[in-house]
């Protein structure tokens, strides 16, 4: 187990995700699999609770 995120479970979780955590954490989600290097969803989670 890698504890990374991909760009399928973002998709398939994207409601969850945006109900639970925020759009911003959505989006965090989003660019991280797109751009950013590989992380793992606490992460991107931590960040965006410290904003």
């Amino acid at each position: 187990m890698h504890g990374v995120i991909t760009g399928r479970h973002v998709v398939l979780n994207a409601r969850l995700i945006w109900r639970e955590f925020g759009p911003s954490c959505l989006a965090r989600c989003m660019w991280a699999c797109v751009f950013g290097p590989k992380q793992t969803f606490l992460n991107i989670m931590w960040e965006s609770s410290r904003d």
